[in-house]
């Protein structure tokens, strides 16, 4: 492939999304081809696809008309989840010349031998069955931190999602893969590593091909702990029953790992939690936070939580609302329930009218900055470390201290990618937080 090829790249969804197009990414680079950015002119376009919401599904129209504007004859493929789900759906949208499901995407540079337009996309994809092994992943480059992918599927059978359909069965990385590829990350200068995986709390499991767990994911924290040059680990979102006591202890005497947990929650309600699937009651997860809060106090803690789900009265939201308001939680990811072919939520009764799933979206999201404003004004005065970000907003760069309290301050472009001590002073009328250097040392 002559070195002239260019290829951009546009993620949609999660972590591990990022981390997979990352990976992606770097294999084309080692074909010849040169990466740019999606705004650029390129030969190729590339659009990893997610499908957890309908609003993530009409994005990807947009997407792809994006990069028509830039280069109407450039070739688009379209990889990732939605990929795997509806890949005749994606196929025939105007412009698209490829497809490729799950284990596929992974072959990427092998479809791109022939650069051709088609009249329709070119669909390649398996059965998700086959999707039965591992491909290890990692961003790097793309941002201050990087994404560590260190689990793949699921085999749990929640009645709204569609993951397992479009990612397979739950399988791992080996231990030694993983803490290869941090220590590769940790080489090229990245000092935060967020794990992330599908559930990443089942890791173990596939390590090696079997059903069986060769290592927990306690067995990865401990290990990941001792790989030199890493200066901090986060963990991304881990299920409530997969979070044991001996890991939120292990976080709170680690001396890579952060205190921030993302928790999903899905609803306050245990009727909705028995027919969501899920696999613990809201009693647990109370445990939960009360277990991080008792050896963590400054711990920020996310929640996931779903509104409008099939069967959700205003008797079940508010048990929602008033449970999340009572919890000492720092912010929440709202998502509004969106149905999804092929799950058993799909036809499930009591469908929640829309206008009435927005209303309550809006209420938690309104009880978010009311948590994450609390949580903020709980931080003020104290000692932390932030770690800088790369890009310049309106002449302020942002940064996160190891608890996830975002800070601002004027833009330095010799702040970028290191750890300061700070002091946290007051919430700015964006609602971040301005902080005074403790010392003009850089800690590393």
């Amino acid at each position: 492939m002559p070195n002239s090829k260019k290829v951009a790249f546009y993620t949609l969804g999660c972590k591990l999304n990022f981390s997979e197009t990352s990976t992606i990414a770097r294999s084309c680079s080692s074909e010849g081809f040169e990466r740019v950015d999606f705004g650029e002119k390129a030969d190729v376009y590339v659009v990893n696809t997610c499908s957890v919401t309908q609003n993530a599904d009409k994005r990807f129209k947009t997407i792809v008309k994006q990069a028509q504007k830039v280069n109407p004859d450039a070739f688009v493929a379209a990889i990732g989840c939605y990929a795997q789900l509806k890949p005749e759906e994606l196929a025939a949208v105007d412009g698209v010349d490829l497809v490729l499901g799950a284990t596929e995407k992974f072959k990427l540079t092998d479809y791109l031998n022939d650069l051709t337009k088609n009249d329709r996309g070119e669909v390649h994809s398996c059965e998700i069955e086959d999707a039965d092994f591992y491909v290890g992943s990692y961003s790097i480059g793309d941002r201050t931190r990087a994404f560590l992918k260190v689990q793949d599927g699921c085999d749990y059978k929640c009645t709204y999602c569609t993951i397992p359909l479009a990612r397979g069965i739950s399988r791992s990385d080996t231990l030694d893969n993983v803490l290869k590829n941090a220590s590769e990350i940790s080489a090229q200068g990245i000092k935060e590593i967020v794990l992330t995986g599908v559930n990443i709390g089942d890791y173990g499991k596939g390590e090696f091909g079997n059903k069986k767990h060769e290592h927990t994911f306690f067995e990865l924290c401990e290990a990941l702990d001792q790989v030199p040059g890493i200066e901090r680990l986060r963990i991304s979102s881990i299920e409530p029953n997969l979070l044991k006591n001996e890991t939120i202890d292990f976080v709170a005497n680690s001396r890579t790992f952060v205190p921030h947990f993302h928790i999903p929650l899905q609803s306050g309600s245990n009727d909705l939690l028995k027919l969501m699937r899920r696999r613990y009651m809201r009693e647990l997860y109370e445990e939960r936070v009360f277990r991080i809060k008792e050896v963590m106090p400054q711990a920020c803690i996310g929640v996931d939580v779903i509104v409008g789900f099939p069967g959700e009265t205003e008797e079940h939201f508010l048990e929602t609302y008033h449970f999340l308001n009572e919890l000492d939680i720092s912010y929440l990811h709202v998502f509004t329930y969106s149905e999804r072919d092929n799950t058993p939520a799909a036809t499930m009764e009591g469908v929640v009218p829309r206008n009435i799933r927005a209303k309550r979206s809006r209420m938690l999201r309104g009880l978010s900055v009311k948590k994450r404003r609390a949580f903020y004004e709980k931080q003020l005065g104290s000692i932390c470390t932030v770690l800088f970000e790369g890009e310049n907003k309106e002449g302020f760069i942002h940064g996160f201290t190891e608890n996830y309290v975002k800070v601002k301050t004027h833009w330095n472009p010799e702040l970028v990618n290191t750890l300061h001590e700070i002091e946290l002073q007051k919430i700015d009328e964006d609602g971040l937080v301005r902080f005074e250097f403790v010392n003009a040392e850089v800690l590393r």
